[in-house]
């Protein structure tokens, strides 16, 4: 059973953005797969709703998705970017605010362990800590799901009797620098939080203080 959104991208589908659409309840039914019944409960679900205007004409009615509906429409677009633009060959931009971390970057990038990977896997020889990054609402539900995309493996190992944790990395670029993101398999950060790696000082490469809003590229 199709619902009242899936009924409004129908609509839009078959132009009701751009212009007025003449139909009937069962021109309707026949793209939602649904009765004539139904379909006109729809369209007046969608009127109450405030997601469409439309008035009566001698053979059908008259339907234009009004702002609000087109506003509906976007924020399901988003949902669906965020569903399906984390993967191979494509890239995201994920933004959001400059900010010290812990101090503890510098420990841990610095281990022969690590280093030797980022040099061999990354091809690069990463300054000594991370830019830590506070992401916005939609960027923290893009880099939740990277948690599950294979980026380039970073293994875990033991060294001086302790464990340290693997992780993932992705290329990345902020304003055409070249970088990583890291994605730990652990970490003292919360999921809102982007560790970014790069053989450079990125705060003073790029002029950065804390609050400073950035926005990184990361390529899959």
């Amino acid at each position: 059973m199709m619902s009242g959104s899936e009924s409004l991208r129908k609509l839009a589908l078959m132009g009701g953005i751009d212009r007025t659409v003449k139909l009937t309840s069962t021109e309707l039914a026949g793209k939602i797969g649904a009765s004539a019944q139904t379909a006109a409960r729809r369209l007046q679900t969608l009127e109450q709703g405030g997601l469409i205007s439309r008035s009566m004409a001698a053979d059908g009615q008259l339907v234009t998705i009004t702002k609000k509906g087109v506003e509906s429409l976007r924020e399901e677009y988003k949902e669906y970017q965020q569903i399906f633009a984390v993967g191979p060959g494509n890239k995201v931009q994920l933004v959001g605010k400059v900010f010290t971390g812990l101090g503890e970057g510098q420990y841990y990038i610095t281990q022969d362990g690590y280093m030797k990977q980022f040099e061999g896997r990354l091809n690069m020889t990463p300054f000594p800590g991370t830019l830590n990054i506070r992401l916005n609402g939609q960027s923290i539900g893009l880099r939740r799901k990277m948690e599950n995309v294979g980026g380039i493996k970073i293994d875990g190992f033991e060294a001086d009797d302790r464990t340290f944790g693997g992780g993932n990395a992705f290329k990345s670029k902020i304003d055409g620098t070249k970088c990583a993101v890291i994605i730990p398999e652990r970490t003292h950060y919360p999921a809102d939080v982007l560790e970014v790696l790069s053989n450079v000082n990125l705060r003073k490469r790029l002029k950065l203080s804390d609050g400073d809003e950035v926005m990184v590229e990361v390529s899959f």
